[in-house]
């Protein structure tokens, strides 16, 4: 399996822009046997949630950011999550 192109880096957040976030993780496992999980929602930049996905066999990072809303219900809340954005990079050992 080769590394992706610019283009095809381009063309894989095309594909998965209007995805929800288990589409986005079961399209990650399929695409790429060695993909892993860097981290899942932490917070590395103010206010916003941060999941990482690493498609090594694709030399390719997925980053989803999203906002978090609190609704109060009743005693306690209820937290919903929203994509904000999707960044897709290559990682280090990819050179295209």
């Amino acid at each position: 399996m080769a590394f992706l192109s610019k283009d095809e880096r381009d063309a894989l957040a095309e594909e998965i822009k209007n995805k929800n976030f288990g589409q986005i993780r079961g399209y990650v496992y399929g695409k790429d046997e060695k993909a892993r999980l860097a981290y899942f929602r932490n917070v590395q930049e103010s206010g916003k949630w941060m999941t990482r996905y690493v498609l090594e066999g694709l030399g390719t990072m997925i980053t989803v950011y999203e906002d978090l809303k609190e609704e109060k219900k009743g005693w306690f809340s209820q937290r919903k999550y929203a994509i904000d954005k999707i960044v897709v990079e290559p990682t280090k050992s990819n050179r295209s």
